[in-house]
């Protein structure tokens, strides 16, 4: 998160300095994904310890050891569910949406995000993230119950209860 960003969201809550480490929990909060930024349009690549395919429903299922990188992003998970897109371009090849479970972690330059399932939809460039969803942006980290990363425009809002630390750089003079 950029040093100004971090300002702004203190003087906002009225947090002067001198206070130390103040946590702050609030709603909804918006969060700048620079390093999230991301070209969907990239190939996909899937690699797991397991396949089962279902051509009834047109999905493929991942197990174990599951990573997908796309470009510079890489998400992580015990199991993954790829479901494409009926009638697309490639008689049905095209990937619709990735939906991971099983300890979910997607990286993406410094920026990392972890949470216990994720659904990834191409079509649109949004990946959101839910459970114990824990965010780490350099030295800052964030959590809270649901992350939605919109990976085109490079922002995010996390929801639920949001918590972080500020640390302010005092050193109690």
């Amino acid at each position: 998160m950029k040093h100004g960003v971090i300002a702004a969201m203190i003087l906002g809550l009225g947090l002067g300095g001198g206070m130390g480490a103040v946590p702050v929990m609030a709603q909804n909060t918006n969060i700048a994904f620079g390093g999230l930024k991301h070209d969907s349009s990239q190939p996909v690549e899937v690699s797991s310890d397991s396949l089962e395919v279902n051509q009834a429903d047109g999905s493929a299922s991942f197990k174990g050891n599951v990573v997908v990188t796309q470009g510079e992003m890489k998400m992580t998970a015990a199991l993954m569910t790829v479901l494409y897109a009926q009638g697309g371009q490639g008689g049905g090849s095209q990937i619709q949406k990735i939906n991971a479970s099983g300890g979910v972690t997607l990286v993406n330059g410094s920026e990392a995000a972890e949470s216990q399932e994720a659904v990834y939809s191409l079509d649109t460039g949004t990946v959101v993230m839910t459970g114990d969803v824990l965010l780490t942006q350099g030295a800052t980290a964030l959590s809270s119950n649901r992350l939605v990363i919109d990976l085109n425009a490079g922002t995010g809002t996390m929801e639920g209860r949001v918590k972080t630390v500020f640390q302010t750089g005092t050193n109690g003079n």
